[in-house]
């Protein structure tokens, strides 16, 4: 077992960060997750890894620092909050294009706009339908925990460099707030090793390698980005995550991702004391989605629930995905509004019990 520790979630990502061996950390202050650059602040210093830690003039900065860092074949991270994370789309579409594995986690705020600093899920059409410009894809994890804080960071970093492309955690203001007795993993060693695909200058056997996005020519522009999409389609074959509870004998289905699967538990135990034969399914991984798990549940169910803290953005895949083999609804809060498993609840018994009949 390893150390077990009652932590915040952004120190926890923090943590996580030093642990996996991260060789430089970019970032830029913005609430609610501002505690990521000051814990690695007081911590890199203290235990000497040798991890850059760099407060950037800005969140384009940021990221275009993780597009150089990163091309050399170092792993690097940055964080920040839904508007950081907008002025960060450019730099992300250059280092997908690029192929470069870097790991990116959003808190989200409530927007749209500068909005409030209150916990959102109002991000998830940028994080996984490519917020920036052209065809890629993030693959996106959505912690509903502090310990998978700890473990997407390792995860995070794994995929990211499995693929060749930009990894997201996707959590929200309250995952990186609130504070869970997490199990840490030990201290993993930085990479010395030397990737064959990382940028290099003029060597002295062999030619240089320049990463770049920028393909003048039509026709190699194309063969770039079929050579990516198929990339995609390895990712979607393989690595699709997500978590079912209690849906073997399920009459209904409460879905949702991060802190509203959390709810959408609750929500289930309260349902199921009243009778109610409910489940719920959590997809982990947002890109890929895991389409064929609500695809296989659809037929023999009355209905699913959507739960979100946004105006509905995940219940378009899992429409999608059902293909009107049974009824979807869609409950949610926004602004900084979280749900609670009563007025969930309410919602359910509304719209499929009493609406049902």
């Amino acid at each position: 077992m390893g150390e077990i520790r009652l932590m915040k979630g952004n120190e926890a990502l923090a943590e996580a960060m030093i642990r996996a061996g991260c060789d430089a950390y970019f970032g830029y202050p913005i609430t609610p997750q501002s505690e990521v650059i000051e814990y690695l602040s007081v911590e890199v210093p203290l235990r000497k890894t040798g991890m850059v830690v760099l407060q950037a003039e800005s969140e384009v900065a940021a990221i275009n620092m993780l597009y150089g860092a990163g091309g050399c074949g170092k792993r690097v991270m940055t964080t920040s909050s839904s508007p950081g994370i907008s002025l960060m789309q450019e730099g992300l579409s250059y280092i997908a294009g690029a192929e470069i594995p870097v790991l990116v986690a959003n808190m989200n705020r409530g927007g749209p706009g500068l909005g409030t600093i209150q916990p959102s899920q109002g991000d998830y059409f940028q994080a996984t339908k490519g917020g920036g410009h052209g065809d890629y894809n993030l693959i996106v994890l959505a912690p509903s925990s502090v310990q998978e804080m700890v473990d997407f960071v390792k995860l995070g970093f794994e995929l990211a460099e499995k693929y060749r492309n930009p990894c997201m955690i996707l959590a929200d203001g309250a995952i990186g707030q609130m504070m869970e007795k997490v199990e840490l993993f030990d201290q993993m060693p930085r990479k010395t090793e030397f990737p064959a695909w990382a940028t290099q200058g003029k060597p002295k056997d062999g030619e240089r390698r320049i990463l770049t996005s920028l393909f003048i020519q039509s026709e190699e522009m194309e063969q770039v980005n079929l050579r990516i999409q198929k990339k995609y389609d390895e990712i979607r074959k393989n690595e699709i995550r997500f978590e079912t509870l209690n849906t073997e004998d399920a009459d209904f289905i409460f879905t949702g991702f991060g802190l509203g699967a959390r709810i959408c538990r609750k929500t289930m135990e309260i349902a199921r004391e009243k009778g109610y034969k409910v489940g719920v399914v959590r997809p982990i991984t947002l890109f890929p989605f895991p389409y064929k798990v609500y695809e296989d549940l659809a037929p023999k169910v009355k209905g699913i629930l959507d739960v979100e803290m946004n105006a509905g953005q995940m219940v378009f895949d899992v429409k999608l995905a059902v293909s009107g083999k049974t009824r979807v609804e869609f409950y949610g809060r926004m602004g900084g509004m979280i749900p609670s498993p009563d007025e969930i609840l309410q919602y359910f018994e509304e719209k499929f019990i009493k609406g049902g009949k």
